[in-house]
Formats: C-alpha cells, structure tokens, sequence
C-alpha cells in the first residue's frame, strides 16, 4: 500500500475538484494521504517547502498537481528524498506532467497496479562563491543573463578547469536533458532524450554567430563568471529561484548528487509527448511522401 501526499498549485480551477477526486478514490482504495500541501506559484515561485511527511520519510509516491512550474517544485522537494512523483496537468503546455485531470484515477489505479516504470533524471547543483552553503538544485536548468538591461554583457566560461571562450551576447543557459525542451530550446539548443547523462550549454543571443551550443558530459563542471555587464546580472534556476551577480562573480554547476525519479507509463513516451506538445507530424498520414 503506497502512501501519498498531494503537493497542488491552488491557483488552478480544476484544483480543488481535482483533490477530492484523488480524495475520495485514495479512501475507498483505502490508500492513506498523508500531506496535502497546497502552493500558489505565481505569489511563490521560490517555493522550497516540504511536507514534514517526506522529511519523515512517510510517504511513498508524491502526486504533483498543477503545471510544468508546480511540477519542478514537486520533484525539487522529492529528490532528496527519493521519492517518486507522478505530475497530473492542470496547466497548458505540460512537458513535464504526464496525466490530464480526467485521467488522474486511471493512472492511480496503474500504480496500484504496478503498471509504471520510475524514470531517473539528471538534475543540476548551483553553487555560487559567495553563498557557499547555499547551494540551489535545479531540475531544468540554471540561466545567467543580464535581466531586463538592453545591454550585451560579457561572460567567461571555463570547462573542468579548462578555458572555453568568452561569450558577449544576453547570457548563458545550462540544462539538463529534462531542461533541453525548456528555455534552451527556445534559443536553439538541441533536444535531448530525458534519460542521458549529459548537460548543455547555450548563449542566450551570442554576438558571434559562431557560438553555439555545447554538449557535454553529466560529470562535468561549468564555471560561468561575469566578466562585464552594465546594470546587473541574474542567476535563475528553474525559472523560480534567482539571485542578483556582481560583475567578477562566478557561478558554478555541476550535476546534483540527486535524481528527479517520474512516474511513466509505457504509452505515454517523451517521442509521444514530443509529437503532441510540439505538433510533429501532424496533417500527413502514414506513409504519405508529398510534400
């Protein structure tokens, strides 16, 4: 019998529904809830809150209800943890959640049923020199840019020690497979089955066309320092912790010692989703060559 909690952005309409569903299912099935916790993520997009039931270690699979935002949160707080999350989307786009509202009580039954596998992904560890205990974890990707200043800004960029080259442009992104259908695809990055062990690093409007993106190993270290910005820099993990950079800061990312681990189902692939969210293939029928 798995033990459940409940983490569900209360800004969505079909929330509360949503909950007494799972609710009265989890009853019946006599399945305990141990934690419903409820955010908001547009008054808190930092939110790094756990349930005193997973520091515990009491609950089993964690249900994450909401969209792709709600959902990085859920597996940030989980990973520690271990613990599994299943992402049912109460969003739009919804990359990351793999179950519509309507659908949310078959997949449970799934569960129950052992009809699922566990997906372990990468995820990243953020540190920056003049906050050493406080380093971020990312389950997307870490972003350093100049903010809102409509000004090019340098940054330095080394690999393991070793000198990469000097980027001028709006900054740089650094993402996990999970990240690479995120913002690093919205500026040319590659997109990568979620399961590699591998990060990416692409500029953000580089002034050299020749900059491109760079993939390299999960085992690898990136130090990005600011070499020249006229205003100020940001770093921003997952698109909801940021920090302000000082010209000459350094930021470092490295993968996390943790693994975001999601529920999948064996007919819900990431080509699937892919072929869905981004509308491949879509007007032709099989086997037809016209153009």
């Amino acid at each position: 019998m798995k033990r459940l909690a409940l983490i569900v952005n209360s800004r969505h309409a079909l929330a509360e529904s949503t909950v007494a569903t799972i609710q009265g299912w989890a009853k019946a099935q006599q399945w305990p809830i141990t934690a419903v916790e409820r955010i908001d993520m547009a008054r808190d997009p930092h939110y790094s809150g756990v349930p005193d039931e997973l520091v515990k270690g009491g609950v089993d699979l964690v249900l994450s209800l909401g969209g792709d935002g709600t959902m990085l949160a859920s597996v940030r707080a989980a990973a520690p943890h271990g613990i599994p999350v299943l992402g049912i989307n109460l969003g739009g786009l919804g990359f990351l959640t793999a179950v519509a509202p309507g659908e949310a009580l078959t997949a449970l039954e799934r569960v129950r049923s052992d009809d699922y596998a566990i997906e372990e992904r990468l995820m990243l560890e953020v540190s920056d020199p003049s906050a050493p205990d406080d380093r971020w974890v990312g389950f997307n990707d870490a972003v350093v840019d100049k903010g809102g200043i409509a000004r090019i800004a340098t940054f330095h960029v080394s690999l393991n020690g070793e000198f990469v080259s000097e980027y001028i442009g709006d900054g740089l992104i650094v993402a996990t497979p999970t990240g690479s259908t995120a913002y690093s695809l919205s500026v040319g990055g590659p997109i990568l089955m979620p399961t590699l062990h591998v990060m990416t690093l692409s500029p953000i409007s580089p002034h050299s066309l020749v900059q491109r993106p760079i993939v390299f190993s999960s085992g690898d270290t990136v130090a990005i320092t600011v070499r020249s910005v006229s205003g100020h820099v940001v770093l921003t993990v997952d698109g909801q912790r940021t920090r302000t950079l000082a010209e000459g800061a350094t930021v470092t990312i490295a993968q996390s010692r943790y693994r975001g681990r999601l529920v999948r189902f064996a007919d819900h692939s990431f080509l699937s989703v892919l072929r869905e969210k981004l509308h491949w293939g879509i007007g032709r029928p099989p086997g037809d060559g016209s153009p």
